[in-house]
């Protein structure tokens, strides 16, 4: 009978308890886990709004628009207000294709300028464009000089790129 007691009343007993102590165990872990978590909330919260402002900073250097069209109009725009301020004349626009970059949209834009007599105006131009406030880069130059030993008027095409926010980013999984 002591032996019935003790197979079907103590073992189980004591089996429950190991069990129990097992779990007060884990979950000890994870209230410390989250203790710990909450301790560090403050460098948490400050890491975020650091990235937060850095993705505001960069989104402000962005071409503005939902799509390429868009953002190619802000960038033939930004071009020809910065030409008609340096008094480079422009012959043509053209919108290239945009490229996909991760998680950016390449947008670029050819130019071709009209014969122009002041070097210190393409400077002045140029810098403009790669000193702008939205993220403009030069891509591509290729510019002629008429009279090489008299460098007085130049002219030539020039791809202009600018980025802007790309479309999301497919799932892995999703893709087929």
């Amino acid at each position: 009978m002591a032996l019935l007691v003790y197979i079907f009343g103590i073992v189980p007993l004591w089996e429950a308890k190991k069990k129990a102590d097992e779990e007060m165990a884990l979950k000890q872990r994870v209230i410390w886990k989250y203790a710990e978590i909450i301790q560090n909330r403050k460098a948490v919260e400050e890491a975020l709004n650091r990235t937060r402002r850095q993705s505001e900073g960069i989104q402000k250097r962005l071409l503005p628009g939902e799509t390429p069209q868009l953002g190619a109009a802000n960038l033939q725009d930004i071009v020809k207000r910065l030409s008609e301020k340096n008094g480079i004349s422009l012959r043509s626009f053209r919108i290239l294709e945009p490229k996909e970059i991760a998680v950016w949209r390449r947008i670029s834009l050819q130019i071709e300028l009209a014969p122009t007599n002041s070097l210190m105006s393409l400077g002045q131009f140029i810098y403009d464009l790669e000193n702008q406030e939205k993220e403009l880069m030069i891509s591509e130059m290729d510019l002629l000089i008429f009279n090489p030993r008299m460098p007085n008027t130049i002219q030539g095409n020039m791809v202009i790129s600018g980025l802007m926010k790309g479309s999301k980013p497919k799932e892995k999984g999703r893709e087929r």
